[in-house]
């Protein structure tokens, strides 16, 4: 009988997108394994295992972070992926998230709910926290220069120099947020700074989410639970990469020669929850049908429902809706159906006319041609792509 292959997971169990590469890669061996897999408990950035040096195995899956790990594994000399957005090693084949993907989820919840002003609150020790930024401001500026972005990242501490207290960071967060204009939705590059950003508009006595609407990433749902309110976040399809980082590196050790190959996923969605659970306009009426949307949408509703909750005119209600929101009252609709779609297709093995009695459509072939004119892809695509 042939052995498992020995391979190393170098994946802190600090936190919970690190934990989540892990359910990926267990969901992988379940179908594929086994392997002889060494973990060793570390925190994100700790330095590698001392035994590494002398490990006698056949493969690498690690977040590769620092010129430490990157030294380390490139000593080993074995098969590796990397499922890190650092590039420390350029000829290693990598895995992670989609950022622009990421941040344009974010942008399109925080305007869907009416919001002109944004603001980013990154990290700029990570790429991945430089790109989500860069890609929110950018995708901001396209919707017109009435929507404004603000970024405030915290610089780099630098080796020799006394780190800022956490006080002095509240202080410096407290600013930003004060100079911000109002309301103003807020996109944090991920859970643990959102919660940051939630605690600071406490001390400020900035109301959450009406003064200021906060998303994160991650959907680390205790981090978000905990939180005061609770955190919307974007959930980013963290299980699939770690799921095809195992499948790369089977390749790998199996002799295929992949150098330096790159792969993006795009995330599932946003999990919404207090923190973002507004209407941003100042049009009591157009939150009130929003929010009802929102709510109802997978529920088969329709424009002549929304007018019983809001006593408008359809024509001033669809005029005031292209005004405030640049979408008419029918595509809200739509846009919050097909979102869910979305969610069900690539979460769940439910055939597709169980999604569309799920998600309010009367019948499964408008909802095939609904979903192929808005997303560009047909139901079916869409779901391959996201388990391919």
């Amino acid at each position: 009988m042939h052995r498992p292959p020995k391979v190393t997971l170098l994946v802190e169990t600090s936190n919970a997108y690190a934990r989540e590469l892990l359910h990926g890669v267990r969901a992988w061996l379940r179908e594929h394994g086994p392997w002889s897999i060494w973990l060793a408990e570390a925190g994100r950035g700790a330095a590698p295992p001392a035994w590494l040096r002398d490990w006698k195995g056949d493969g690498i899956i690690a977040r590769i972070e620092t010129p430490a790990i990157a030294r380390a594994v490139a000593a080993a000399k074995l098969p590796t992926v990397d499922v890190s957005a650092a590039r420390q090693l350029p000829d290693v084949p990598w895995l992670e998230t989609d950022d622009r993907a990421i941040a344009r989820a974010a942008a399109d919840h925080l305007r869907e709910r009416g919001f002109q002003s944004f603001g980013y609150y990154g990290d700029a020790r990570f790429n991945w926290s430089r790109w989500r930024g860069e890609a929110f401001a950018a995708q901001v500026a396209e919707h017109g220069q009435a929507l404004l972005c603000s970024v405030f990242v915290e610089p780099v501490h630098r080796r020799g120099t006394s780190p800022p207290d956490g006080e002095a960071e509240a202080a410096a967060l407290a600013k930003w947020i004060r100079s911000l204009p109002k309301p103003v939705g807020i996109f944090a590059g991920y859970d643990i700074r959102g919660v940051q950003v939630l605690e600071v508009c406490r001390r400020l006595g900035l109301a959450v989410p009406d003064e200021v609407a906060v998303v994160g990433v991650d959907n680390d749902e205790l981090l978000c639970d905990l939180a005061d309110p609770p955190l919307s976040s974007v959930i980013p399809d963290v299980r699939r990469t770690g799921y095809e980082a195992a499948a790369l590196l089977a390749r790998l050790m199996r002799g295929d020669k992949i150098r330096g190959e790159g792969r993006l996923f795009a995330p599932l969605g946003v999990a919404t929850r207090q923190s973002t659970d507004v209407v941003a306009v100042e049009d009591k009426n157009i939150s009130v049908a929003v929010r009802y949307i929102r709510e109802h949408a997978c529920e088969g509703i329709s424009v002549a429902d929304v007018l019983k909750v809001a006593p408008l005119s359809r024509r001033v209600l669809e005029t005031r809706f292209q005004k405030l929101l640049g979408r008419s009252p029918h595509a809200q609709i739509l846009g919050v159906k097909l979102e869910r779609v979305k969610r069900l297709l690539g979460e769940t093995d439910l055939s597709l006319s169980a999604i569309a009695d799920r998600t309010g459509f009367a019948h499964v072939e408008y909802l095939s041609v609904a979903f192929k004119r808005n997303v560009g892809v047909t139901a079916s695509e869409y779901r391959a792509g996201k388990r391919s």
